[in-house]
């Protein structure tokens, strides 16, 4: 079943963003996901403020590749350096309709 990572990601620092990008890329296809959307183009159209310089949407396979993903160790330290040079929220959703 596919799996949806969603985030948002305001950096506080651009530091990181050179070196992340490219082993980002990487190993979302390593592990076959694939970039929906990763744009500063967005605006929130309900609900209480929650600004975001980066809105990114991604979709998985399975829940297994999205967390290996993660803890890809290649990908772990920058996955740190993302989070300590911005704030960001990242939501891992199951792609089914729980209420059909």
């Amino acid at each position: 079943m596919s799996y949806y990572s969603i985030l948002d990601v305001t950096p506080t620092s651009e530091d990181w963003i050179p070196d992340y990008l490219p082993t980002a890329n990487a190993l979302v296809a390593k592990y076959g996901g694939k970039y929906l959307a990763r744009t500063a183009s967005h605006e929130q159209v309900e609900g209480e403020p929650n600004e975001a310089g980066l809105r990114i949407v991604l979709e998985w396979p399975s829940k297994e590749a999205a967390l290996n993903f993660m803890n890809d160790p290649e990908y772990v330290p920058h996955l740190k350096a993302r989070t300590e040079g911005s704030v960001s929220h990242h939501y891992l959703i199951e792609g089914k309709d729980d209420l059909s």
